[in-house]
């Protein structure tokens, strides 16, 4: 029997097809083994030793794994054809030879970028040994990530109260975001005019635009004001118009390259809405169906039975004109060895999308790949361009006016996006207008001229897709990479996704501006760019992987030790330069952005609490403004509709609500379960709070002083019934709120001294005489003076003291007495009971025999 291990029981399931009775084919479920997530998992002082755990779930995997494994006559590891892969395939290979069930059978790798029977037929007779140097690469990158996550993550907890983590490449992506963010807010737009005639050739209307003015071409920022555009209208309005030149080129437009990973989620966004995690999800459902080839690459390269199969498919669905006379090649632009080599494509392309029945989405996605790939192979689209100048006579001035149109002479591959030769729009949607028939010397009649006022825009914010290319142009990350790197700093709150544009928290933006100021290196595009070409070197066996590891450690470990003794006060410096633009944007008056409003002589500026960052005032104490930090530049509340905000905790830096609930107004002290609440007490109106009482109202319950007779402590609160003082389980009322918040020892005392001898009034509890101590099953007893005399308590059980047993000499061994003889008679039976079930269970040796059972179901399994 020859055991075949995979990593997803989908794909398992597909093979299974594909290979006789004398092969068992199991899935691993993914990696087995991870580094634990805890200090000194990566070592560097051993070398950079690495520990390795498995969870509980692999260790079930496994165990079947190994039950197969020591039955079989040879194993052969089929995971994916990737970096990933191959190190899926040596975790299982070391754990198998840890358990020593290798011994002298045969082991095998064998890799197939398609699940289909040719490829894995084809794959079962090429085996070859584990790629030493793919493993290599695999081993540093995640000796990399974890030395700088494990590395900078505590720095950041320490020097930055509430980030959540720093990554190799999720940083450097994040400061990706947060400049572009950075640009926008400090972009000036610029106003401009444009100036459009619309004229009638041979009845039939086009549009041209300003091309000179006075012989100087005309630039798109030229006409800065609207008289300036007016002027020119006029001009025009008053001219007479005549074809000067005509211009007519024709032009091919070359197919894209096949897909890669970048390239497929960035379509599938643009023109699917699909993220890319929801992407790359799909698409592994198709490879492991074996629709499409493997979807984690770099490649554009198609393997030569892929581009038979496409030209094929193109002669056999639009005919021998669409088809070039040689194959189209393409090159990759990526240096990287570690990933598929070949483009993202239909393992057959005779299968029309029309004629699939899967989902709706994975339709989607393997229609747009279908295209893709048969678009990649076919000819090139013609279009003819034809540009006019028109030139206005008008007295004074001299302006030439342009018109711009194109024809689709040969639709080529543009075929496959519905276009045909006399369609005006690309799959691309480009504009393409057709001019009428022109000629040098027509004079074209004016039907209408316009002006329109502009202001330049800002650079646009990042999408998933976008940041995908800019990551990829950058060199920053890879494949496999890409959607999970978007992802974490999303689940981090470092970004978030808001109509397709992600736009950076003020948390990200912190981290941020600390990585930038004070590891600058570290997050630079270049280095990281040059990290991955080491690994990627790596993977061609063309360096140690050990060797990228010490030199990276060696400067990195140097520069966080000094970065450790770091002051408050240095990093606070920091970030209010880095993020003064920000936080205190120029206001429109001119006045200063960071006087504090409050008391209006200190300076706001960026505070560090328990919790994170906020904004305070450099007068505290005395004043005692504050601002939540993402509200400080946009005026804008992360609070719920209806909600209000009292200002920041000057010690926590947490944000104080004023909300509403069911049973009336309340404070609310940050956010979350656990956040800490109290409600408005009678008499106190929801306009009249500010941050001093919101602060004394959150301080409750206050510690008065201990109890001059019993040394415990007397505190002072308000409850469902208003305020009180408590010591000891007992209460006495407050005749005021303002009160709770001002009264002293001796008033506490007496007020508690008057309410014992009072006995309480009706529906009060009942005052504690004695405490005995804990119940054998949990739960305090008590002794108590009820109304009607002296009882024993415990939970809901009261039991009458007899008559002749004083409250004071009662012992907790007669307590537990008169507590069975009331309610606890169950409880005294229960107990045998319990005794009972549990001496089965501790002599019930004899169970081991269901130890055979498991192993003959394992056998049997086998």
């Amino acid at each position: 029997m020859k055991v075949v291990i995979v990593e997803s029981p989908a794909k398992a399931k597909t093979i299974n097809k594909y290979l006789g009775n004398d092969y068992e084919v199991y899935a691993s479920f993914g990696h087995v083994r991870d580094l634990p997530s805890k200090d000194g998992s990566v070592r560097p002082d051993e070398d950079f030793a690495m520990s390795w755990e498995v969870d509980s779930a692999s260790k079930k995997r496994l165990a079947e794994i190994s039950g197969a494994v020591k039955n079989a006559d040879e194993i052969i590891l089929a995971t994916d054809p990737d970096r990933e892969g191959e190190a899926i395939s040596w975790h299982v290979l070391d754990v198998l030879h840890a358990k020593k069930l290798i011994k002298d059978k045969p082991v095998k790798r064998v890799v197939f970028n398609a699940i289909t029977k040719n490829a894995v037929t084809e794959a079962m007779l090429h085996p070859r040994d584990i790629d030493a140097p793919l493993v290599d690469a695999y081993l540093a990158r995640r000796a990399l990530d974890y030395l700088v996550g494990f590395t900078l993550s505590p720095i950041l907890w320490r020097k930055l109260p509430g980030s959540r983590s720093a990554g190799r490449v999720q940083s450097v992506t994040l400061r990706l975001v947060c400049d572009r963010e950075t640009e926008i807010e400090r972009f000036k737009p610029q106003e401009y005019w444009s100036v459009l005639a619309t004229l009638i050739e041979k009845g039939k209307p086009f549009e041209t635009r300003l091309y000179a003015v006075d012989g100087k071409k005309s630039d798109k920022l030229d006409i800065a004001n609207g008289d300036d555009a007016a002027a020119l209208k006029k001009a025009i309005e008053a001219g007479k118009f005549k074809v000067a030149s005509v211009d007519k080129k024709p032009t091919k437009r070359n197919p894209y390259a096949p897909f890669t990973t970048s390239t497929l989620q960035q379509d599938a966004s643009s023109r699917l809405g699909f993220s890319p995690s929801r992407t790359m999800q799909i698409a592994q459902r198709l490879y492991e169906d074996g629709r499409i080839t493997y979807m984690r690459t770099d490649a554009v390269q198609m393997a030569p039975e892929g581009i038979t199969m496409a030209r094929d498919a193109i002669l056999s669905v639009f005919g021998a004109e669409y088809l070039p006379e040689k194959p189209r090649i393409y090159q990759s632009k990526a240096k990287n060895a570690q990933e598929a080599h070949e483009a993202i494509r239909p393992t057959d392309m005779m299968v029309h999308p029309d004629k699939l029945k899967i989902d709706a989405d994975q339709l989607k996605l393997y229609g747009l790949i279908w295209r893709r790939t048969l678009a990649s192979q076919m000819k090139a689209a013609e279009i003819e361009r034809t540009t006019a100048d028109i030139a206005v006579e008008t007295p004074g001035r001299e302006v030439t006016l342009r018109a711009v149109g194109s024809v689709v002479t040969f639709p080529g591959f543009l075929t496959l996006y519905g276009v045909e030769a006399s369609t005006d729009k690309t799959d691309e949607d480009e504009d393409s207008r057709e001019l009428p028939p022109i000629n040098v010397g027509d004079t074209p009649a004016l039907e209408k001229c316009d002006i329109e006022q502009h202001f330049t825009q800002p650079p646009p914010r990042f999408t998933e897709a976008s940041l995908i290319k800019k990551m990829e142009e950058l060199g920053i990350g890879r494949p496999s990479t890409y959607a999970a790197t978007i992802s974490v700093l999303q689940d981090r709150d470092y970004v978030r996704l808001e109509k397709r544009a992600l736009i950076p928290e003020d948390r990200g933006r912190l981290v941020t501006a600390f990585l930038e100021s004070f590891f600058t290196k570290y997050v630079e595009f270049g280095f990281t760019a040059g990290l991955e070409e080491k690994l990627d070197q790596v993977s061609a066996g063309e360096i140690a992987y050990k060797d990228v590891l010490r030199d990276f450690w060696e400067d990195f470990s140097s520069h966080t030790a000094e970065i450790k003794d770091l002051r408050v006060s240095e990093v606070l410096d920091a970030l209010n330069e880095m993020l003064g633009h920000h936080i205190f944007p120029a206001k429109e008056d001119g006045s200063d952005p960071r006087l504090c409003p409050t008391c209006g002589e200190g300076q706001l500026s960026l505070k560090l609490g328990k919790y994170g960052a906020f904004i305070g005032c450099s007068n505290y104490p005395e004043c005692r403004h504050t601002a939540q930090l993402s509200d400080s530049a946009t005026g804008q509340s992360e609070a719920t509709a209806g909600d209000s905000e009292i200002g920041a905790d000057p010690e926590t830096g947490e944000m104080i609500f004023l909300k509403t609930g069911r049973f009336g107004p309340y404070l609310q002290l940050g956010d979350g379960k656990e956040a800490k609440r109290a409600s408005l007490p009678k008499g106190w109106e929801p306009a009249s709070i500010d941050m001093e009482k919101a602060l004394k109202l959150l301080a409750l319950p206050r510690e008065v002083g201990a109890h001059p007779e019993t040394g415990t402590a007397i505190t002072a609160g308000i409850g469902r019934y208003g305020p009180f003082v408590l010591h000891d389980g007992k209460y006495a009322n407050l005749p005021d709120v303002e009160e709770v918040f001002t009264v002293g020892l001796n008033r506490a005392v007496d007020l508690l001294a008057a309410k014992a001898a009072g006995g309480g009034r009706r529906g009060s509890t009942p005052a504690v005489v004695k405490a005995l101590g804990d119940h054998p099953d949990g739960g305090a007893i008590t002794v108590r003076d009820g109304r009607y005399g002296p009882y024993v308590n415990y939970a809901k059980i009261n039991a009458t003291l007899p008559k002749d047993m004083k409250p004071e000499d009662v012992t907790l061994e007669q307590a537990l007495e008169l507590i069975a003889a009331k309610g606890g008679k169950t409880k005294a039976k229960a107990k045998p009971k319990a005794k009972a079930k549990a001496k089965p269970k501790a002599a019930a040796k004899p169970k081991a025999a269901a130890k055979p059972k498991a192993t003959k179901a394992k056998k049997a399994s086998a």
